[in-house]
């Protein structure tokens, strides 16, 4: 009779590291984590628990509550959908091409990490008002206003998310070998073919991954769509504001209830847009 063997637990240890110590960095890792996110997430839920799922429910299907949450929400959708397609593309021609003035082009791009969120959203209420440069210009064109509506929130969400979709693209881009597309060419397949067929599945993951960044960033964005929204509550109020107006009239349980509901849909959100990254990268890792 042979003997039984015990599968083996090598997989269970660490790998080997340059940097020794992963009991520490773990710890520490964990540590940070739970300090600056688990701990602050958990007080909020837990304060948000007094009023009970009932009181919850009913602070979120208030009429303003309900229109500031899917203000926010569908605008920020929307942003990203369109920060997913402009963002490929600029970061396409960073790429593939040379040109007087790509580095400015490149570094403008980062703008809307470095400039504050007020001065953005001065700038674009500015921009984008009745008598600004661009807002009187679509106003005559097609009558309508910009700034100090929901397409003021829209444009805002654009600016502060477009980066995020750039940033995530253009490495991908870099490394993606241009024999491939020169076998697709040889093959006899056209231009559009090798788009759709070679290069976009290549990059359906990180495209997924800058929409959930620019998503994320949007939902939460404040100091950029006040200036520009018009705060207008059930037509150009956000979720955000609308927490703050609760903690200036002191009432702490709704602000904390609409923060918690905000938390949960962005978290649904998340978890349903990392499933279906993880699937595109399962259905298009080998592409």
């Amino acid at each position: 009779m042979t003997a039984l063997t015990l599968p083996s637990r090598e997989w269970l240890r660490p790998k080997p590291s340059a940097l020794p110590g992963f009991g520490l960095t773990l710890g520490f890792a964990l540590s940070y984590l739970a300090l600056i996110v688990l701990i602050p997430l958990a007080v909020l839920v837990w304060r948000a628990s007094g009023l009970g799922l009932s009181g919850l429910w009913a602070v979120a299907t208030t009429p303003r509550v309900r229109a500031a949450l899917e203000t926010s929400f569908y605008l920020s959708f929307a942003a990203a959908l369109v920060n997913a397609v402009f963002g490929l593309v600029i970061a396409w021609i960073l790429t593939r091409y040379r040109f007087p003035g790509r580095p400015l082009v490149d570094a403008m791009v980062d703008l809307p990490f470095a400039l504050p969120t007020a001065v953005a959203g001065i700038a674009l209420a500015a921009i984008y008002a009745s008598n600004g440069w661009v807002g009187s210009i679509v106003e005559a064109l097609t009558g309508l206003k910009i700034a100090f509506t929901p397409r003021g929130i829209f444009v805002a969400l654009v600016f502060i998310g477009l980066p995020f979709v750039v940033r995530t693209v253009q490495p991908v881009l870099m490394d993606l070998d241009r024999e491939v597309e020169e076998a697709s060419a040889t093959l006899g397949a056209g231009r559009l073919q090798t788009v759709l067929r070679v290069i976009l599945p290549a990059l359906v993951p990180a495209i997924l991954t800058g929409f959930a960044l620019a998503f994320a960033r949007a939902v939460g964005e404040y100091g950029s769509v006040i200036f520009i929204a018009g705060n207008m509550p059930f037509i150009s109020e956000i979720a955000p504001l609308l927490i703050i107006v609760q903690l200036e009239e002191f009432n702490y349980a709704g602000a904390t209830a609409i923060a918690t509901v905000m938390l949960s849909i962005s978290f649904l959100s998340l978890l349903v847009i990392n499933l279906i990254q993880s699937w595109s990268r399962r259905r298009f890792g080998d592409v």
